[in-house]
């Protein structure tokens, strides 16, 4: 190389080696790739041979002089190709060579992927894909909420989110600039930004956003802005079916506390010409094809409307729908919005009504040759003017006449026909844009802020036309990239801003840059003799045209001064060239003048002005004021000139888009601007079709490669200390970044850069970054690639020599065990022969002992056969012997023996004989005595006076018992007609209360006399509560004689079975058995009226309005909306007890509330902690302890329980403070589960004293205790939050339902008692009111589970939402695979030891102790399965969107790790029964797989698909898409990208990206089934319950007495 080159440029000479890859341009790709073949250098230059990477066959040389390089600085080397890794950047700067070639196959690269999304520094490059993605859905956005940017890919929600954070944090007005050419999604785009105001999270403040109560009104109405500007202001184009036909900047107003509290809307350049023509494939404005289609029968017949295609501003271009697009459906939402935005009914018709009188002004035919003419019978005319309410023969004569007014007289003059046309559409066009902008005017009124100070700051959303480049461009692109010019002249400024920020912060040394500025160019446009001037000056004179306009232009740009920026076309005089920044620009100028004017004649507007239709004169007034305070506000200071007799000079289009676009700017730069450029990728609108030139040029147009320019003029590439370390350590010997030494890494850089780059000017150090010119990092690259080079040789020469030293000694050790085993055969072989021979003499020996051994038996065997043989034989001869003489002893005894018994029994027989003759004589002698005696009177006597004596005993006791009985029965109508007394005193007192109060509700001044009667009432009421007490003593006294009366009959029972006996043994007196018999019956007659007289007492007392009014006052129960219910004080307002709670849904409450209507408000304070009982606490009380359950000393067990029962209030405190306030619970073990008896006393004590409640009728105050009961549980649990609430609403959940399942229970029973009574013929008093109440208890009881279960799940899902990422996703806990957040080397070293929030075993601890808990408190184990499910559900759920959006987990380290914590959890579920709630971890258990598997050829994808079949094609794609790459892996190729992006489908609408996130606030609660279960009467030692205690002893008492009465019954 020559030494005639600058060390820069040799540098950049330098890096093309072999294999470097660079770009090329070309026609239809724009820039080619292409790889270096050769390099020659020769004395005076260099020639590069370049293969193309593509088509092989084709070549690319690169020839060029030093010189001309040195000239150059190096900028006409071909440019770089970055790395493949850096291909796919989300941040075009921080590509390796930031070029054109670059920026442009990065974003064509992201597009083929499906990430229509990348960044370029402040810019958000935003491709439109023309098909319908997963990017903004409620999901997306809240997860983009409270991101910075840069934590997530790119986004426009993330650009959103960053204007948002700056205008809280600094408290400055932001505002976002969306840009490009039309179909670029511009208006998409910016709807998009709006809605993510309205509806995103302020995580920051902790302000979240209820999804179920949606918008607030104002955000609404700022959404409904959207259909109505499209309906009225976009069109359908050649690029874009939607396309905005105007610019507009929305301005969403926030409070000091960042709420929208309202919006401004401001539009620029409405199209005004496209009302009247529109190209062809092209339609006019959506609203009058919505209103042809949409409107009503019945309207559009009153409207004369009918199909577009009848309508000539409407089917010029032969194109009246869009594909796709329902126009009817359309309208609907057109009407919506503006119903929305505050515009009634009948002034939407009004519009409509205009809208109609335009179309048929379009279809009023002017004719004749030289003068004009219209008939005043055309029907369009005579239509149009009914509908505008204006004079139809007015209307006609200025549509062909003009009126010129002089001095001294007025002169009217007739038109010709073109003249004409221009003043009809010149009318259309005014109504239209006036309509417009009135209507922007009502859309403002209504949503701005109205309250003055609430404002604080706005963020600014401005939506205008990209810059505009046709074959014929005329006063509409003029306007538009004029707009564009000043756009990018701020933009730029704005960009150069940055760069000299980042250096003056940095502390560096710097010089101003020098960039291509704009303003020359916009000089030539607006300045006092600019184009715009000039148009004006021209449009203002009477005789202007448009041909006189350009020859000025022509005249006064002829200074060489201008020819950069404004140029004369060769061949056409009627045209000009202005060198806008993006493109040279020719302008016909054809109908500038008219469409500059764009007035109406005086006439037709006074016409116009006072029209009948009052809504067309306010219309236009309202547009008129709009107008002019919009100019006023553009330019304030400029004064309104006057012309020859004083007529105001009216402005012109042209003026007034300078001054609306000179407000725009002043108001962008005092805000923080954010910018959005969308381009179009293909111009016929392909799904994700990509045509480079086209894009290439939007690029250029949009100031993207600007800004690359404007940072290559300084230091385009910036690295910290970190990254660049990171890359480049290895440079260096290993001393300046051994991890052992705690290298320092500023020392480190410096080392790196005085060692490769000499000359200080290519880099700047500054704070924490290091500043390269272009071109350096090329450089450092390839030093870099070169180090690696040698690094690999140098293992590969010690990896070979390893190899072959290895082989070696692997085959000297072969040849060593080979011996080994040679040896080892032979001494084995010799070891087998001596065993041989050992054996076989072993085996002789032992043969030949066997055969002699076998021959000793035999012999042996035969001798002992012979002796037995023998001895038998004699021994059969000696026992036939014995036998003979045993057989005659035998016969010899056997006969003696019968002679002798036969001797003794004759002689028996003969002495029994002989004794009964003798007795039998006997027997007879006293029998005859005794029928003599018999026969006697004086013994008959004796017994008679025995029976009479009795007889009188019974009948005198009969006889006192009739008397007792006759006192009862008068005792007992005394009590009858003392209640009727009573009850008539009572009815008399209320009907006199009633009518006084029916006299205080008429008007009186007669206040003394109401104080008495008060008094009165007051005194009757108390006489009354003692009329109440006195009956309440009546009927405790009824009770005893009713006992008493039982006690008598039993005593007589007993004496009539004495009787009967008596009367069995002697048949004497048969009329005593009819005496007591009659006793009997009137005894029976006796008892049935009491019986009757107690139902009649307690009948009274049932139809008491005090005691109805009571027994209602605590039912008001059922889910209201507004709040969970009321407390027990304010039952009293509630329903009737006929009002049916089971007839209430519980899916019919608000979101704001759950079931229950359990109260909020409680003046008991509720616990801050649980309080646990000590484990000898919990013993049962013991017989001899104070307040003990010995109650067998008590005589009738149900008096003293009426008594207990009278104190209710007492009893109630008691229960409520004891069993819930200062209850002591017993603590969860797992180890030893506590007794349920233990767990679940406080409802059984509760459903014993409730029980007795109901069976004695003491309805009302068993109903107001079981309400405070559930009242203060669930205040109890709602006082809690966090891991608090585990054992609370564990313990109460568990206690709820079985105090439900002990309803349930008692229910039945009292039903079966109920019906052995009715078959005993007594009829249940009361017992519609028991079925009403239990049904109503039942309702809350379940209710009051719903709301514990709720409270309980929605404050362990706040505190698992914060551990699941962390524990699961962060935590590293399987050793060998532990992963730093940079995957390369060097970033392991500087890596912190940061350690999440919470680890997995943190988590499965907190699981760990809600599992213990409900398996202590005896949960259903149906619920503890849902509550598990649920909380997996939200794990799962809550983690595998984490890891979709997260960039930097994809890698296959981290998915070990993840799928280690996923399978710690599915041990966990295994252990615990709940196996099945894994099922909620199959996605993300997925996505780890995916992850895992390999991804470098198609095959591998499709094995991919086939084993996460669970995953949709977008989370599939997502996930390899941020499949972060490892040094030591190859990275995923663009066709394995575009490949898996080609399986994504817009059409399927279960391909979705993030799932539905899990309710924190929402847990529906399926109840389980109640069981049957008793109460028992445990009671822990601790408590001390007097009264409790000594009722439920009671109790006891009488349930063991119960069985016996119902016996008796």
């Amino acid at each position: 190389m020559a030494d005639t080159l600058s060390s820069g440029v040799a540098q950049a000479v330098q890096v093309f080696t072999k294999g470097t890859k660079a770009w090329f341009e070309d026609e239809d790709e724009a820039w080619v790739s292409a790889s270096v073949l050769s390099k020659e250098e020769t004395g005076t230059g260099i020639k590069i041979l370049f293969q193309d990477d593509k088509d092989e066959g084709r070549e690319h040389v690169f020839e060029s002089t030093f010189a001309l390089l040195e000239k150059q600085r190096g900028a006409n080397l071909p440019p770089l190709r970055n790395p493949p890794r850096l291909e796919n950047t989300e941040d075009l700067t921080n590509l390796s060579y930031l070029n054109e070639p670059s920026v442009l196959n990065t974003i064509r690269t992201r597009y083929f992927q499906r990430n229509i999304y990348t960044y370029s520094g402040i810019v958000l490059i935003a491709a439109n894909p023309f098909a319908s993605v997963q990017l903004y859905d409620p999901d997306i956005i809240q997860q983009y909420s409270g991101k910075r940017r840069g934590e997530l890919e790119p986004h426009l929600f993330a650009i959103a989110e960053d204007a948002y954070r700056c205008m809280v944090r600094e408290k400055s007005n932001q505002t976002v600039v969306v840009s490009g050419e039309s179909g670029a999604g511009k208006t998409v785009s910016a709807t998009h930004i709006m809605r993510y105001f309205a509806t995103a999270d302020d995580k920051d403040s902790g302000k979240v956003k209820d999804v179920t109560q949606g918008m607030t009104e104002v955000e609404e109405q700022i959404m409904a802005t959207n259909p109505i500007m499209e309906s009225f202001g976009n069109a359908k184009t050649t690029r874009n079916n939607n396309s905005s036909r105007f610019g507009k900047y929305i301005e969403i107003q926030f409070d000091n506390r960042q709420n929208i509290v309202g919006a401004k809307i401001r539009t620029y350049l409405l199209e005004r010409s496209r009302l009247i023509f529109q190209p062809e494939s092209e339609r006019n404005y959506h609203i009058f094809y919505q209103l042809c289609l949409g409107a009503p029968i019945n309207e559009r017949k009153h409207l004369e409307l009918g199909d577009w295609n009848k309508f000539h501003y409407l089917n010029q271009s032969g194109v009246g729908s869009i594909p796709g697009v329902d126009d009817v459906a359309e309208f609907e939402s057109t009407q919506k919005s503006l119903s929305l935005v505050g515009i009634s009914v009948e002034s939407q018709w009004h519009i409509f009504k205009l809208l109609a009188a335009l179309l048929h002004i379009g279809n009023i035919e002017i004719g004749g040759r030289n003068d004009a003419t219209l008939s005043e019978d055309q029907p369009a005319l005579i239509t149009a003017t009914k509908l505008l309410g204006i004079k139809t023969s007015e209307f006609r004569k200025w549509l062909v006449r003009k009126q010129m007014i002089t001095r001294n007289e007025k002169i009217v003059s007739n038109l010709n026909p073109v003249q004409a046309t221009v003043v009809r559409d010149s009318v259309a066009k005014y109504i239209y844009a006036s309509l417009f902008d009135w209507l922007v005017k009502v859309v403002n009124d209504s949503l701005s802020c109205q309250i003055e100070g609430l404002v604080e700051t706005f963020i600014g959303v401005l939506d205008i036309y990209g810059f505009e480049h046709f074959k014929k461009n005329s006063f509409e692109q003029f306007c538009i990239n004029y707009a564009n010019e000043k756009l990018q002249q701020q933009f730029n400024q704005h960009v150069f801003k940055l760069e000299q920020e980042e250096y003056v912060k940095e502390k560096i040394d710097w010089k101003f840059i020098d960039f291509s500025d704009n303003q020359k160019c916009i000089e030539v446009i607006e300045s006092k003799l600019g184009i715009l001037s000039l148009l004006d000056e021209e449009s203002r004179m009477p005789s202007g045209t448009d041909q006189g306009f350009c020859n000025k232009l022509f005249s006064n740009f002829s200074d060489p001064k201008y020819k950069d920026y404004f140029k004369k076309p060769r061949f056409s005089n009627s045209a000009f060239t202005v060198v806008h920044y993006a493109h040279a620009v020719e302008y016909d100028s054809e109908g500038f003048i008219d469409k500059n004017k764009d007035t109406v004649p005086d006439e037709l507007l006074t016409l116009l002005q006072n029209a009948d239709s009052p809504f067309l004169v306010d219309m236009l007034a309202t547009a008129t004021a709009a107008a002019s305070a919009a100019s006023q506000e553009s330019k304030p200071v400029a004064p309104v000139k006057k012309m020859g007799m004083g007529i105001a000079k009216k402005p012109t289009l042209g003026s007034i888009f300078k001054l609306s676009l000179i407000s725009l700017m002043d108001t962008i730069s005092k805000t923080n601007v954010h910018y959005i450029r969308c381009i179009k990728p293909n111009e016929a609108k392909v799904p994700w079709g990509f045509e480079p030139n086209m894009v290439l040029s939007q690029l250029r147009a949009c100031g993207v490669l600007e800004t690359i320019h404007i940072s290559c003029a300084g230091y385009p590439s910036r690295w910290t200390f970190e990254d660049f370390a990171d890359r480049f350590y290895a440079l260096v010997n290993s001393q300046y970044w051994d991890p052992n030494r705690s290298p320092d890494i500023n020392k480190l850089c410096h080392v790196i850069l005085d060692k490769y780059i000499k000359d200080t000017d290519k880099y700047q150090i500054g704070l924490t970054k290091i500043f390269f010119r272009a071109g350096q990092l090329a450089y450092l690259e390839k030093c870099r690639r070169e180090r690696w080079d040698e690094c690999t040789i140098l293992l590969q020469k010690n990896m070979r020599r390893f190899i072959v030293r290895i082989g070696y000694l692997r085959k000297l050790d072969l040849i060593s065990r080979l011996q080994r085993v040679a040896r080892q055969k032979m001494g084995v072989r010799k070891l087998e022969m001596i065993r041989e021979d050992i054996a076989a003499t072993k085996i002789q020996t032992q043969w030949r002992r066997y055969i002699q051994r076998k021959r000793y038996l035999q012999q042996r065997q035969f001798v002992i056969q012979l002796q037995a043989s023998c001895r038998a034989h004699l021994t059969r001869k000696s026992f036939a012997h014995i036998r003979e003489h045993f057989a005659a002893i035998k016969i010899q005894s056997m006969l003696r023996g019968w002679v002798v018994r036969k001797e003794f029994l004759a002689k028996r027989n003969y002495m029994i004989q002989l004794q009964t003759c003798i007795r039998r004589r006997l027997a007879r002698k006293q029998l005859l005595g005794l029928k003599h005696d018999a026969k006697s009177a004086n013994h008959f006597k004796e017994v008679s006076y025995k029976l009479e004596s009795k007889v009188v005993e019974l009948t005198q006791s009969v006889t006192q018992h009739k008397d007792e009985k006759d006192q009862l029965r008068l005792k007992a109508n005394e009590l009858e007609m003392q209640v009727k007394s009573w009850s008539d005193r009572y009815e008399k007192l209320d009907s006199k209360a009633k009518s006084l109060e029916k006299d205080l509700e008429k008007p009186s001044d007669l206040e003394l006399q109401l104080e008495a009667l008060q008094t009165e009432r007051n005194g009757l009421q108390t006489e009354y509560r003692n009329s109440l007490d006195r009956i309440k003593k009546q009927d405790l006294e009824i009770s005893r004689l009713t006992e008493d009366l039982a006690r008598q009959k039993e005593e007589i029972i007993k004496l009539k079975q004495s009787n009967n006996q008596q009367l069995m043994r002697s048949p004497v007196s048969p009329g005593g058995a009819f005496s007591v018999n009659g006793d009997e019956s009137d005894v029976a007659e006796l008892k049935s009226q009491i019986v009757a007289l107690k139902a009649q007492l307690s009948q009274s007392l049932k139809n008491h309005p005090k005691r109805q009014n009571s027994i209602n006052a605590y039912r008001t129960l059922s889910p209201q909306r507004g709040g969970r219910g009321m407390s027990p004080d304010n039952y009293g307002r509630g329903r009737s007890p006929s009002a049916d709670p089971r007839g209430r849904s519980p899916s019919s409450l608000g979101n704001n509330m759950r079931r229950s209507s359990i109260g909020e408000k409680r003046p008991d304070k509720p616990p801050t902690k649980v309080v646990y009982a000590e484990p000898d606490q919990m013993a049962p009380k013991q017989l001899g302890q104070r307040g003990s359950l010995d109650a067998d000393n008590v005589g009738n067990p149900e008096d003293a329980i009426n008594i207990l029962l009278q104190d209710s209030e007492l009893l109630e405190e008691e229960i409520i403070e004891g069993l819930i306030h200062t209850l002591k619970i017993v603590p969860p073990e797992m180890q030893k589960l506590p007794a349920r008896e233990e767990v679940l006393f406080p409802v059984h004590i509760i459903g014993k004293c409730v029980t007795q409640m109901w069976r004695l009728g003491y309805l009302v105050e068993s109903e107001r205790l079981l309400f405070r009961a559930m009242d203060t549980i669930q205040k109890d649990c709602l006082a809690f939050t966090g891991e608090d609430t585990i054992v609370p609403c564990s313990y109460w959940l568990s206690n709820t339902h079985e105090l439900l399942s002990l309803v349930y229970s008692v229910e039945q029973e009292l039903e079966r008692e109920m019906h052995y009574n009715s078959i005993h013929g007594r009829r249940a008093v009361g017992w519609h009111d028991f079925e009403k109440l239990v049904s109503t208890m039942k309702f809350e009881l379940q209710c009051l589970q719903d709301n514990i279960y709720h409270h309980w799940l929605s404050e362990l899902k706040k505190k698992l939402n914060k551990m699941a990422i962390p524990a699961v996703i962060e935590n590293q806990s399987l050793p060998g695979f532990i992963a730093s957040d940079s995957t390369r080397f060097f970033g392991k070293i500087l890596s912190s030891n940061n350690q999440p929030a919470f680890s997995m075993d943190d988590l499965l601890n907190f699981l760990n102790r809600i599992y213990r808990t409900m398996k202590s408190y005896y949960v259903e184990p149906y619920v503890v399965e849902q509550v598990l499910t649920e909380l997996l559900k939200l794990i799962g759920i809550t983690t595998f969107n984490d890891l979709v959006m997260r960039r930097n987990f994809n890698s296959w380290k981290r998915a070990m790790q993840i799928q280690y914590n996923i399978t710690r959890l599915e041990e966990w579920c295994k252990a615990h029964d709940v196996s099945e709630a894994t099922n909620q971890l199959e996605h993300l258990m997925q996505a780890t797989k995916l992850l895992q598997l390999k991804k470098a050829t198609l095959d591998d994808i499709k094995i991919i698909y086939d084993v996460c079949w669970f995953l949709a094609p977008t989370q599939v794609q997502k996930l390899i898409q941020n499949y972060s790459v490892a040094d030591y892996e190859d990275p995923i190729s663009n066709e394995i990208l575009r490949a898996v992006a080609s399986r994504v489908s817009s059409s399927d609408t279960g391909d979705i990206l993030l799932l539905d996130n899990v309710s924190i606030e929402d847990s529906e609660y399926d109840q389980p089934e109640p069981h049957n279960v008793t109460a028992n009467s445990y009671i822990p030692v601790y408590l001390n319950l007097q009264n409790v205690q000594k009722l439920i002893a009671l109790i006891n008492l009488s349930e063991k007495q119960r069985p016996q009465r119902i016996d008796s019954m």
